[in-house]
């Protein structure tokens, strides 16, 4: 029995770093570093090309957060701009890092359902009976 993986669920499991395929494999093996293929189902990652993409995401999200909250800070307080450092520094560097991988995950997981960059269309199933099988074995 085969499953279709749809596009939410693909790049949902993208975005908590599974394999998109299997949602079971390690997506990353480091911190923004791809793993080449997926240790459970062995679905090939090396097609991906999320490159900028990510990035450019990230920037747009923390920025609509940060520019807005600042601003309002600013506007009702009129804290020291050594506070509004200290707060905003460490706030938006920890936030783009902390957005960057899942991000950077869901993009792969987008670009591994639509069949882009190499991705074969025809991988897009994931067999649930061996699945099962394998769950079943390891109990």
């Amino acid at each position: 029995m085969t499953e279709t993986v749809s596009l939410p669920k693909a790049m949902w499991r993208g975005f908590t770093m599974k394999c998109p395929n299997c949602g079971r494999g390690h997506l990353f093996g480091r911190f923004l570093k791809v793993a080449d293929h997926c240790e459970v189902c062995g679905e090939d990652f090396t097609p991906q090309r999320a490159d900028d993409f990510p990035a450019y995401l990230v920037i747009v999200v923390v920025g609509h957060v940060v520019v807005p909250a600042l601003l309002w800070l600013e506007m009702n307080y009129a804290p020291p701009a050594w506070l509004q450092l200290a707060i905003w520094l460490p706030f938006t560097l920890f936030s783009a890092l902390g957005l960057l991988q899942p991000t950077k995950g869901a993009i792969v997981g987008l670009q591994w359902q639509l069949g882009m960059e190499g991705f074969a269309t025809s991988r897009r199933r994931v067999d649930t009976s061996r699945q099962l099988l394998d769950l079943h074995r390891q109990v």
